[in-house]
């Protein structure tokens, strides 16, 4: 049994400055959506109603990528745990933290009284993720971590013992490869060679079952999609119809890669206010909203070498539809 930190007070966020210039939403709306081919980064899906959109996409039958990496983790955490030894545990776009109870189990079953670190962008989500955690683990200290982590990680506060570092949900997928290869070699400059990073990825399978998974029955997806037009209306100003514009998702074979788009249904005048622009939408003309690649066991080791990192550990279960890798400094 874990005995209790000493310091029992209330859990508080420590704001983690950004270390690089981060586009606001103005730029990325100038840069993305006044010329063709027309895109956003996916970070704007998550308001308050596309973040409870997002949860309620999660338990949906045909979203499988949430339930297949919480199996994992339920099933392989006390080897994970066993392996890494980490007395520090630093997950990167947290969230609500939901998959992590076998993991924190598994910390007691050893002996080890790991500090969890949540970084991620909603304080209220942390504070409130952070209080539920004590409840259930009394000896876990919790010292969340409020900021954005694609602003660099150089200002992180001091982390201290053999570290876990966690990057879960098939995140890594929302980026390209040069960004994919850059994040992780920023992850990789917090490793020793006795740290390891968990990394969550998606498997290429089978386009039906890729496609189920975007184009739900009940529509969920298709809400947080078309939601994105809300949150550009109340960040620029502008005057998006949603019944003007239509969810289409669909698996690009030749990327290996989800892409989440929305399509003009007629031919449209948009006024962006906040940057004294508009934009004339041919009908069948997309925004791409979002893109979600898909790896094999050879494209993720790809990756992570590119990124100066090796696999120590693939977990991806008999069905194969998700993998878990433990992954080490290449020099460790």
């Amino acid at each position: 049994m874990l005995s209790s930190p000493v310091d029992r007070a209330a859990v508080a966020a420590e704001s983690v400055k950004p270390s690089r210039a981060i586009a606001t939403l103005i730029e990325d709306v100038r840069a993305g959506l006044l010329h063709a081919p027309r895109e956003l980064p996916p970070k704007y899906f998550y308001d308050t109603h596309g973040s409870s959109l997002f949860e309620a996409i999660c338990l949906t039958p045909e979203y499988y990528p949430t339930r297949a990496e919480r199996a994992l983790i339920a099933q392989h955490a006390h080897e994970l745990i066993g392996i890494a030894q980490p007395l520090s545990i630093v997950e990167f776009g947290s969230g609500v933290a939901s998959k992590l109870g076998p993991l924190f189990k598994a910390c007691e079953a050893h002996a080890l009284p790991a500090s969890y670190y949540p970084f991620d962008v909603c304080e209220s989500v942390l504070l409130a993720t952070g209080e539920l955690l004590r409840e259930q683990f009394p000896w876990l200290a919790v010292r969340p971590l409020l900021g954005d982590f694609t602003a660099g990680l150089a200002n992180l506060p001091p982390i201290h013992g053999r570290k876990l570092l966690m990057f879960l949900g098939g995140t890594l997928g929302n980026f390209d490869q040069p960004a994919a290869i850059a994040l992780l070699a920023e992850m990789r400059t917090l490793m020793r060679p006795d740290d390891f990073l968990l990394l969550g990825a998606d498997r290429i399978k089978d386009p039906l079952t890729l496609h189920a998974a975007y184009n739900d029955a009940a529509g969920l997806t298709a809400q947080f999609n078309l939601n994105l037009l809300s949150v550009l209306n109340a960040g620029v100003g502008a005057d998006f119809v949603a019944d003007n514009f239509a969810h289409r998702a669909f698996y690009n074979a030749e990327a290996q890669r989800i892409e989440m788009h929305l399509e003009s249904l007629v031919a449209q005048r948009v006024a962006l206010p906040a940057l004294g622009e508009s934009i004339n939408f041919a009908a069948g003309e997309t925004i791409r909203t979002e893109i979600s690649r898909k790896f094999s066991p050879a494209s993720l080791s790809a990756l992570l070498a590119a990124a100066g990192l090796r696999l120590d550990r693939h977990f991806s279960g008999v069905d194969e539809s998700f993998s878990l890798v433990l992954a080490r400094r290449d020099d460790a």
